[in-house]
């Protein structure tokens, strides 16, 4: 397989996902904002939206958007449990997870990274991230990680875009819950391995 990736972005998730699965995989750098290749190729010719993560199979199979990969990530390395099995509520909850991160937490930094952006703009966008992350602290009360005591593939796509906290200067001290949740994540062998391989520690 290969991931195309762009350092810190979210395509950390995935990347942590195939660490954490301990499968054989390629990383390639595509970064977002040239969309050139390690081989002086355009991304584009791979991947025509441009964006990462994407996911290449051994047969060609080409395919985007995190929380699908994870999944199909999480599904070839079963007995690593990164995702309850697919039929049962667990795993529809494990989804509603995933679709809340990306459509509530993802998505509401994006206007933060946006140089177009307005001040207005960003501040309204800081403001609901810091509700959903609220939500989120929530969530993770008296639990090691989202489901419960098991890191999941949700777990990795929660930890990669609150890493975008710090550099937007945005405090996160007051969710306690969230900042011991990110201790945890971070000190996992996994979530080490594929942040040295983007080269964010």
């Amino acid at each position: 397989m290969k991931l195309y990736y762009s350092a810190g972005a979210c395509s950390l998730s995935p990347h942590i996902a195939l660490e954490e699965a301990g499968l054989k995989y390629e990383a390639i750098s595509a970064p977002t904002k040239t969309k050139i290749l390690p081989d002086g190729s355009d991304y584009r010719k791979v991947n025509p939206l441009g964006y990462v993560p994407y996911l290449v199979l051994d047969d060609g199979t080409g395919f985007s958007e995190g929380p699908a990969i994870v999944q199909y990530i999480a599904d070839q390395a079963p007995e690593k449990n990164l995702a309850p099995a697919n039929g049962t509520v667990a795993r529809y909850k494990l989804q509603s997870l995933l679709n809340f991160i990306g459509t509530e937490v993802h998505k509401n930094f994006s206007p933060m990274f946006n140089p177009a952006s307005s001040d207005d703009t960003k501040q309204a966008a800081k403001t609901k991230v810091l509700e959903r992350l609220q939500h989120v602290d929530g969530l993770l009360a008296n639990k090691a990680y989202l489901t419960g005591d098991t890191f999941t593939v949700a777990d990795g796509y929660l930890f990669t875009v609150t890493n975008w906290a710090k550099p937007l200067n945005i405090d996160l001290s007051a969710l306690k819950n969230l900042v011991a949740f990110r201790e945890r994540v971070a000190a996992r062998p996994a979530v080490q391995a594929a942040m040295k391989a983007e080269g964010l520690i």
